[in-house]
C-alpha cells in the first residue's frame, strides 16, 4: 500500500485497545446491567450477551484474523493462513450467538425485531462475513482454486475482508448509539458514569479498529523477502 510504515507498531496499539474495549464492555454488561445469562427471569441478562459476543467474539477475534499475517509474519503461511481461517469461523459462530441473543430477548419480551438501522447492517454483515469465510474456505483452502484463480482472487478477497470488517465497526457504533440512547430515554443520567462509559466504550472501538485497518494495509515488513510471493505459482 505505500505506507511507509511496518503494521507491528499498530498491531500492538491493536491488541492493547482490544483489551480495554473488552474490559469496558464487560464491566457495563456486569456492572450496571446486571450480568449475563441464556436464561433468567430478567431478560434483560439474556440481550447482555450480546454485545458482549459482538464485540469481544465477533469484532475483537475478527480483528484477530486480520492481523495474523501481520502479528506472526515469519511463522509458515499454511499454518497462519489455518490460523486465519479457524479465528474467522469462531468469530462467526460467536457472532450468529450474539445475534440469537438480541431475538431471543426481544421475542420473550415482546419487542419487534429488525426494525433499526442497526439490525439491518448486523444482519447484512454477519450475512456478507459468512458468504466471504465460505469463499476464502473453498478458494485458498479446499479444494483450493488453481495458483492463477487464487493469485486474481487474492486482492478482492482482501478488500471485500476490510469493507465487511469496517461494516461491523460501523454496526457496532450504532448499537452503542441505539442501546444509550434506549437507557437515557427509560431514566439513566445523560451525564451519568454509565452514559460516558458506553461513549467512551464506543470511541476506543473506533480507535482499535482504526488500528486494526492500519496493520491490515501495512506491510509486515518493508520489503518482502526475496522470492516471497503470497500465491504460490506452483
Amino acid at each position: 500500500m505505500g505506507l511507509g510504515v511496518r503494521a507491528a507498531p499498530f498491531t500492538y496499539v491493536a491488541h492493547a485497545l482490544a483489551v480495554v474495549a473488552a474490559a469496558m464492555v464487560l464491566y457495563w454488561c456486569i456492572h450496571f446491567r446486571g450480568g449475563l445469562a441464556f436464561e433468567a427471569a430478567n431478560k434483560n441478562l439474556i440481550f447482555n450477551v450480546h454485545p458482549v459476543l459482538m464485540l469481544i467474539g465477533f469484532i475483537i477475534l475478527g480483528s484477530e484474523a486480520i492481523m495474523v499475517y501481520k502479528v506472526l509474519p515469519t511463522v509458515n503461511h499454511d499454518t497462519t493462513k489455518l490460523i486465519h481461517l479457524i479465528l474467522h469461523a469462531i468469530a462467526l459462530v460467536l457472532g450468529a450467538v450474539g445475534i440469537y441473543c438480541a431475538f431471543k430477548n426481544h421475542n420473550e419480551t415482546g419487542i419487534a425485531n429488525l426494525y433499526s438501522l442497526h439490525s439491518w447492517l448486523g444482519i447484512g454483515t454477519i450475512s456478507l462475513y459468512g458468504i466471504q469465510w465460505i469463499f476464502g474456505f473453498l478458494a485458498f483452502f479446499f479444494p483450493k482454486a488453481a495458483p492463477n484463480v487464487r493469485k486474481s482472487a487474492l486482492p478482492w478477497h482482501a478488500l471485500l475482508g476490510i469493507f465487511v470488517y469496517i461494516l461491523a465497526l460501523a454496526t457496532a457504533e450504532l448499537g452503542f448509539l441505539e442501546k444509550l440512547t434506549f437507557l437515557q430515554s427509560s431514566g439513566i443520567d445523560k451525564y451519568g458514569p454509565e452514559s460516558f462509559l458506553v461513549n467512551f466504550t464506543a470511541l476506543v472501538v473506533v480507535l482499535f479498529g482504526a488500528s486494526v485497518v492500519v496493520a491490515a494495509v501495512a506491510p509486515a515488513r518493508l520489503e518482502e523477502p526475496q522470492g516471497y510471493a503470497p500465491i504460490p505459482e506452483n
